[in-house]
């Protein structure tokens, strides 16, 4: 009964967001109350909840401080020097605007927090996106699916997970699985050229406004530096409704949907010269004044000391994430803007989003809760192991591999790597399969899980970048489903698992 309590839950959940019939902080609170109700357990959900909640807060914290911080550093200008490189890389032409959102967010997940990573993207990128007309959500989508083969890493949490649950070593199970992982990645910048191909096919090569050819977008990368600017000072661009039925629309497109012309942007050929310059701003779209007032050249070196000696301190765990990033907010917000106005309007400026990610990350406590206190998981579990056909135990490294891609998206890492992989562990070593390939095997699904709707990661992404999350996980789960089965072909074809 849990059992199909549980999928039924998981699939109600899926399908109404994605059909957007609720919002995915609603359908987090109340398909899981529900379902609670409908198990004979409903004189426990506030037990579930506060435990939820309990287990999710430090990550709650952490996104909240992390938000500010990475926002900080884009007001400031840090990262203004990699978007001018960006652009100069990706000029006006889709495809290498989406294979360089692929390269940089596999460049940024070398810190191993998924939540860092989408930030430092989207920020980055969500301008030329909106400029372009581009789809947001093969953006997001391709982000997400980089950052998931690397998040494999070893101080990225699921390999640590893993040689903890079967008490190996985490080098023994990463290093040879590297092959593997680096075919993932390739198939990753390989799907981004394909996907930024049909934008081309749908906008063409655009050349920005003022631009006689796109090689000359150079001259105007200013316009492009960063998030956002003027007098909302944000670190990312408020959507208006009509930039929001723009990123629909090129999501609709993406996903195979008959090509429109993106309202957000004149669509010009490559050899079409780009008319003359349209004085009138985009919906929803400020590029960063590289003059705004909240940039701190004198400071440069500070600060990216600090992010630098950040970053290595996560990595090197000296001191829980969340308590990195307070301190680290706290000490950069004082340090660049020492009056207290400043200080305020700095915190207004980014509360928005801090606001809506908390909120998510607390509803999912409210979903992940239940699945756990009520026994769901468990019962989930059990039942597709024990669905293992008997002349399937020789081959369970396969099988492994294959139940990582369900189980870690509708399942939390800590669930599935010390609850389902110590059974699968023990099921394959009856028939001889080593522990090391079970462990190996499980990583694979790392690409699909960074899109599930238990990683609170997740929403910052789609939050950041203005995406429904339903539309996100339409577009996104298909393509990343496919780039687990080439990291699982490719760890099979090598000897690996």
């Amino acid at each position: 009964m849990l059992t199909f309590l549980g999928f039924a839950m998981i699939a109600t959940f899926l399908v109404l967001i994605m059909m957007k019939k609720m919002s995915p902080i609603a359908a987090l609170v109340l398909i899981p109350a529900l379902f609670c109700v409908f198990a004979g357990k409903g004189a426990h959900l506030g037990d579930y909840v506060i435990e939820g909640v309990g287990k999710l807060a430090p990550t709650a914290a952490m996104l909240m401080f992390a938000i500010v911080y990475f926002g900080l550093m884009i007001d400031v200008g840090l990262f203004d020097p990699i978007v001018r490189g960006i652009l100069r890389f990706c000029k006006a032409d889709p495809v290498r605007v989406v294979v360089g959102t692929a390269v940089l967010a596999a460049i940024v997940s070398l810190d191993g927090d998924g939540s860092t990573t989408f930030m430092i993207t989207v920020s980055a990128m969500y301008p030329l996106y909106k400029r372009l007309g581009l789809s947001l959500v093969v953006m997001t989508g391709v982000a997400a699916t980089a950052n998931g083969v690397m998040n494999t890493l070893p101080w990225g949490g699921p390999t640590a997970r893993a040689a903890t649950a079967l008490k190996l070593d985490a080098a023994d199970i990463f290093v040879p699985m590297i092959p593997a992982l680096a075919v993932g990645l390739l198939f990753v910048f390989a799907l981004a050229y394909v996907l930024g191909l049909r934008e081309r096919r749908r906008v063409g090569v655009l050349a920005l406004p003022g631009q006689k050819t796109p090689e000359d977008v150079d001259d105007v990368e200013g316009d492009l530096v960063g998030a956002t600017a003027g007098s909302a000072d944000q670190s990312v661009p408020a959507a208006s409704a009509a930039s929001a039925g723009s990123a629909g629309s090129a999501g609709s497109a993406a996903a195979g949907a008959p090509a429109k012309p993106s309202p957000a942007a004149p669509s010009l050929s490559a050899s079409a010269p780009a008319g003359g310059r349209d004085d009138a701003p985009e919906d929803g779209f400020q590029g960063l004044d590289p003059h705004r007032p909240t940039l701190r050249p004198r400071l440069d070196w500070f600060n990216a000391g600090l992010t630098v000696a950040l970053l290595a301190a996560m990595i090197m765990e000296l001191l829980p994430i969340p308590v990195l990033f307070l301190l680290g907010a706290a000490l950069a917000l004082t340090v660049n803007f020492p009056h207290m106005p400043d200080q305020k309007a700095r915190i207004a400026a980014h509360a928005d989003n801090v606001l809506n990610v908390a909120g998510m990350v607390f509803a999912a406590a409210v979903f992940t809760g239940v699945l756990t206190g009520t026994g769901m998981v468990k019962h989930m579990a059990d039942w597709l192991v024990g669905a293992i056909p008997e002349g399937m135990g020789p081959h369970m490294a396969l099988v492994t591999g294959l139940l990582s891609l369900p189980l870690t998206y509708f399942m939390s890492n800590d669930g599935f790597y010390f609850g389902v992989l110590p059974v699968l562990a023990e099921a394959g070593a009856a028939h001889g399969v080593s522990p090391l390939e079970i462990a190996r095997a499980s990583l694979v699904g790392q690409a699909l899980h960074m899109s599930s709707p238990l990683v609170p990661a997740v929403y910052v992404l789609v939050g950041m970048a203005k995406v429904e999350f339903g539309d996100h996980t339409r577009f996104t789960v298909k393509w990343a489903a496919l780039t687990s089965l080439v990291v699982l072909a490719a760890g099979m074809l090598f000897g690996i698992i």
